[in-house]
């Protein structure tokens, strides 16, 4: 809830920014333009709605940072989380003269705070105020364009729309402050004459000068407030630290001899900080992203609290089982934990919504695909290293397509083979009629790629794919990003070697019994064999397949 009230608040403030730099942009046009813009721009903003709004995001948005500051555990933060915080920061003192000399010099000394007083000070002033102004529009843009990166970057829609965003990012504030420039130029020739900007202050009843110095003291209150309770956060952390030991300490174990102890009370995420463990957050712990899940065990795991319903929702979004949780919303009690993290460090936010249940790891009854090309060897022979690539691309891509059009997921690329898994999402008669949809799909798209390729080849390509059916361990597996969602076990090997067999048959297809008995189909007018698997016990029956487009014919 808080991270939500931070979020939403913030958006208040991007909008009130974003229209006062396009009030801001119709300088280039004119000074009176500049200020009849002005006059729709406090139709919105001054009304009573609109200042209880904006007055109350403003308050809620600071307090939150002041409070996310005291909660925060460790000071270890990314470039990205320093820039933004050092950003946030530096608001305070380049914006308080701003609001005191527009917001507060109209409450409290009935200064119209309209353009010409803002441009008239300016010009009146030194260049300090000048830096201070216009430097406030970079500081606050970039502090809420890092924000709203953070806010949306795991959102589907945001790659897609990420250059169109990235435009209105830099137009918006060059516009804003291209129009305020030229408005100060024109403002500064007009002050060229004699009593204009005395005139000008009379107009919108400027404070004279112990009103001005009264409005600086003002500001330097505002900023020595600021400053303190800034001070009394980071203070405040070490007390809070030996209150929280009153809860006991907790203790993890990460593997590798790593240990982390911490008061009760942090989350697993903020631990790991701690100990300097390198842990994946890509939503900077605000439990969205789901990538700094872990699997936790070890003897008190029992006594864990369930997790709450927003951290259930983003735990079945990624299909998570019982003991994995988000390390940036667990916080473990007293106790000693075993945590293992399930992605690496630098994973990005497409690892955030990735939908396979499987990816953690699990037993499952699939099908298995293998198909190669025969005598590829004499088939590449005395061809260019480009000649190959282009052909083995359009074999895997004919392949590829015949595959996820079936229903299948494509596993991997060995060599001039490749291996297909079905029934990661579907139940095993529907896995196993969709591994043989797909031999008959890849044995029709070969033939496209044959007749299309016919002037290039000496000699058309063959393939010989086996079919096998069972149980086997789903998930993913590998090292950094060259990890994949991937099946390994008996069922694996005996479809590997059951493609091995179309050699020996001289046919293009050898699928198992097994799998035609769980997809309810026969191939009655197929060869049967009985056939010896290197590393299984007892024989086992296949059918022999001379031409997988066949496929439909020769079914009962």
């Amino acid at each position: 809830m808080v991270g939500r009230l931070r979020l939403w608040s913030g958006y208040v403030l991007f909008i009130y920014v974003t229209t006062h730099l396009l009030n801001h942009a119709l300088g280039l046009v004119s000074l009176r333009v500049l200020e009849a813009g002005r006059y729709w721009f406090l139709i919105v903003w001054q009304s009573f709605p609109g200042q209880v709004v904006l007055y109350g995001a403003l308050l809620l948005h600071l307090s939150l940072a002041f409070w996310a500051l005291f909660r925060r555990r460790t000071l270890r933060l990314s470039p990205w989380e320093w820039t933004q915080l050092g950003l946030g920061a530096l608001i305070i003192p380049f914006g308080t003269l701003h609001v005191v000399g527009t917001r507060i010099a109209y409450d409290y000394f009935g200064v119209h705070s309209g353009y010409p007083w803002v441009l008239g000070s300016l010009i009146a002033g030194t260049w300090l105020g000048v830096f201070r102004q216009f430097g406030l529009v970079f500081v606050v843009w970039i502090h809420a364009c890092i924000g709203l990166h953070f806010a949306w970057r795991l959102r589907p829609w945001y790659r897609t729309w990420l250059p169109f965003l990235y435009a209105v990012a830099l137009l918006v504030p060059a516009a804003g402050l291209g129009g305020a420039a030229i408005a100060l130029r024109d403002f500064a020739e007009l002050a060229q004459e004699p009593g204009f900007l005395r005139q000008t202050f009379e107009q919108v009843h400027a404070p004279d000068a112990a009103g001005v110095a009264a409005l600086n003291a003002i500001s330097d209150r505002l900023m020595a407030v600021a400053t303190l309770l800034s001070l009394a956060c980071l203070a405040a952390r070490p007390l809070r630290d030996l209150w929280e030991r009153r809860a006991g300490v907790v203790v993890l174990f990460y593997g590798d001899r790593k240990t982390v102890s911490a008061p009760a009370g942090l989350t697993v995420l903020e631990m790991s900080r701690i100990g300097g463990i390198p842990h994946a957050s890509v939503c900077g712990g605000r439990g969205r992203c789901s990538t700094c899940r872990v699997r936790v065990g070890g003897p008190d795991r029992a006594q864990l609290p369930p997790p709450s319903a927003e951290e259930q929702k983003v735990l079945a979004r990624v299909g998570a089982p019982e003991n994995v949780r988000l390390a940036c919303q667990l916080r473990p009690p007293q106790g000693r934990y075993r945590i293992t993290p399930l992605l690496p460090a630098a994973s990005g936010p497409r690892d955030a919504y990735r939908q396979q249940s499987q990816a953690h790891g699990g037993e499952r009854y699939v099908a298995i695909l293998f198909a190669d090309i025969r005598g590829f060897t004499s088939i590449s022979e005395g061809r260019l290293p480009y000649d190959i690539v282009f052909l083995l691309n359009r074999y895997f891509r004919a392949t590829g397509e015949a595959v996820q059009a079936a229903g299948g997921r494509l596993d991997k690329f060995i060599g001039d083979g490749v291996m297909a898994i079905f029934g990661l999402n579907v139940e095993p008669q529907i896995a196993c009629r969709q591994a043989l949809d797909a031999a008959h799909r890849m044995a029709l798209a070969l033939g496209d790629l044959n007749e299309a390729m016919s002037d290039d080849l000496d000699q058309q390509l063959r393939i010989g794919i086996g079919l096998h059916a069972g149980p086997a361990i789903v998930g993913e597996m590998g090292f950094e990003r060259t990890s994949s969602l991937t099946a390994i076990g008996d069922t694996v090997n005996t479809a590997s070697r059951l493609e091995a067999l179309t050699k020996e048959f001289a046919v293009e297809l050898v699928v198992s019994q097994d799998l035609l008995d769980q997809a309810g189909m026969d191939l009655p007018a197929a060869a049967r064999h009985e056939v010896e698997i290197r590393g299984r016990q007892g024989r086992l029956a296949v059918r022999a397949v001379p031409r997988a487009a066949d496929l439909t014919t020769l079914s009962s």
